[in-house]
């Protein structure tokens, strides 16, 4: 049977039942109503003309109007009669009121009352049988609608249990199918027997899992080439790289990388990365620099004997994220680890760094001699100079002396890049920095006609670190100050000491630097747009380096129009 002709069984059936119960309950309700009537129209209405009889005979001595009610009333109960004997009282009754005179004796009285209660009585009698015959009628009628109200609500139970279950069967039967499906179970088929409705659907199921299990082998043959094609591309790359899942499994690896590393291919595919590196130390130190807390500090290359010889690669951490079908939010699926070879620039670098200190150590040996024979110049026992020649004097003492500042600079870069830089820590009072600073910069402090105040608190810890070293960094800030403040203006050096640090700062109240560059002032050869003062761009990342070297920082705080505060904060 269709799933069709179930339904309309069922409801049938339920509509067969209901309308069982509604026709039994009007046919009981309409045999009780027509009962009912019976006995009010049949028996009530002749004991009412009884009553009004009784009524009209006890005041017929009294009232001359109560003989013609009790006419009026004999003649309603001639047209009432209803019951066995009923006619033969009646018609006593009649004689008996027909011979009333106007002169009624007691006796005549009495024997109308008896007729009248005989009638009563025949018609009480008949209303208790038939009160009887109506409850009976009830009682019967009740057990009826009982039965089938019981036979109603087991048929509807029944049709309530199992019929969702006839209906729900093959809805259920799809929905795992679908499951199936959706778990890339392609093999999954329907069949739903003699079910016509649903026989449709599952040859159309059907035949979609059969055309996805052949799209799946179709699309795996596709995978399978472009995967074969990737890892023909990633190992035609000269940098190794690696593939790592969220679980640290090792999900790639080009040849390259197995070269580096020194690793076979065998079964390292799909292993635990950790695992590998308890033998591996540079994979041991990949992983490590790939989980490490602060991802995103620059890390220095790593040396690595490669292409017999020493080469320096950089490491590239790429954490991979994807959109899964159906989803907007992305989510992580490992990370690629991409060696770059730096050996070439890092050497290119190596060369400049030496070039640039052979130059610079040339340099200052003829810069020395030219400053000699401007003293030498200056010296009146050699002879007088004229105005002219004091003025060209001068500008060549001051070309020298920026000259051989740059030299310096150029000489403490190298030392801070081929790592050549050696601390010599002594303990010093931060206060011996400033008063060094401030005599070195005295000259320049008088020329532009500056005010340098110091703030500096009774009690503050002694420092340890290169006195020369910091003390160039502080010298060089505030002759940045002074180079960038107008005449007569003051600028503050002081110091001040937080927990276990000990802060130096210089604050001027000159232009001012844009906070777009505060981080690029740090960096090398840069110079902010638009400043006037000639420099090489290296002091302020010397001190940079010079201060990390101590452990310390430098920062700046600054607005346009407001000046400048750089703080150098170094450990007690």
């Amino acid at each position: 049977m269709n799933l069709r002709n179930r339904l309309t069984l069922g409801i049938g059936v339920l509509f067969v039942l209901i309308l069982l119960l509604g026709l039994q309950s009007v046919r009981s309700v309409r045999q009780l109503s027509v009962a009912s009537k019976d006995i009010l129209a049949d028996n009530y209405n002749s004991v009412h003309y009884v009553e009004e009889m009784l009524r009209s005979l006890d005041r017929l001595s009294q009232d001359s109007t109560s003989r013609g009610v009790l006419i009026n009333s004999l003649a309603l109960q001639q047209q009432n009669i209803t019951e066995v004997n009923e006619k033969e009282v009646t018609s006593a009754l009649t004689r008996k009121i027909d011979a009333l005179t106007d002169s009624v004796s007691i006796a005549q009285i009495q024997e109308i009352r008896d007729d009248l209660y005989r009638v009563m009585e025949l018609n009480m009698n008949s209303i208790r049988s038939k009160s009887s015959g109506m409850e009976s009628r009830a009682e019967d009628a009740v057990q009826w609608l009982t039965i089938l109200s019981i036979l109603c609500i087991l048929l509807a139970a029944v049709f309530l249990i199992r019929f969702p279950a006839v209906i729900l069967r093959p809805i259920d039967k799809l929905k795992q199918g679908i499951t199936q499906i959706a778990n890339h179970n392609y093999d999954e088929r329907l069949d739903f027997g003699d079910n016509k409705e649903f026989r449709a659907v599952a040859a159309s199921f059907n035949d979609m899992a059969c055309k996805l299990s052949e799209y799946r082998r179709s699309s795996l043959d596709r995978l399978m080439t472009e995967k074969k094609r990737i890892e023909a591309i990633v190992n035609s790359l000269h940098e190794p790289i690696i593939g790592l899942d969220p679980e640290r499994k090792i999900l790639f690896m080009n040849n390259e990388a197995f070269s580096i590393l020194n690793l076979k291919r065998g079964n390292i595919i799909g292993r635990n990365a950790a695992e590998i590196a308890l033998n591996n130390d540079l994979l041991r130190r990949l992983i490590r620099e790939v989980y490490a807390e602060h991802d995103d500090q620059e890390h220095e290359p790593l040396k690595i004997y490669a292409d017999n010889k020493e080469s320096y690669f950089q490491m590239d951490n790429i954490p991979l994220y994807i959109n899964p079908v159906g989803e907007t939010q992305q989510q992580f699926v490992g990370n690629l680890i991409i060696l770059n070879n730096v050996t070439k620039y890092k050497e290119l670098d190596s060369a400049k760094t030496n070039f640039i200190a052979t130059v610079s150590h040339e340099m200052k040996t003829p810069i020395s001699s030219i400053l000699m024979s401007l003293q030498l110049l200056g010296d009146s026992r050699l002879g007088s100079l004229n105005e002219e020649q004091t003025q060209l004097v001068g500008s060549i003492r001051e070309s020298s002396n920026r000259l051989l500042n740059i030299t310096g600079e150029l000489l403490n870069l190298t030392q801070v890049e081929s790592g050549k830089l050696k601390l010599m820590p002594k303990i010093i009072k931060p206060i011996e920095l400033i008063e060094y600073a401030i005599k070195a910069t005295q000259v320049l402090t008088e020329r532009f006609h500056c005010f340098v105040e110091v703030e500096y608190p009774e009690k503050i810890s002694k420092l340890f670190v290169d006195n020369e070293k910091i003390a160039w960094v502080i010298t060089n800030l505030l002759s940045n100050a002074i180079h960038h403040s107008p005449e007569n203006s003051r600028i503050i050096i002081g110091a001040a000491q937080h927990d276990k640090r000990v802060d130096i700062y210089v604050q001027d109240f000159g232009r001012g630097i844009d906070p777009r560059y505060h981080k690029s002032i740090f960096e090398r050869y840069f110079r902010v747009p638009g400043t006037k003062v000639q420099g090489s761009g290296l002091g302020l990342a010397i001190s940079k380096d010079f201060v990390e070297a101590h452990g310390g920082t430098i920062s700046i705080e600054s607005e346009i129009g407001k000046g400048c505060r750089f703080t150098v904060s170094l450990p007690v």
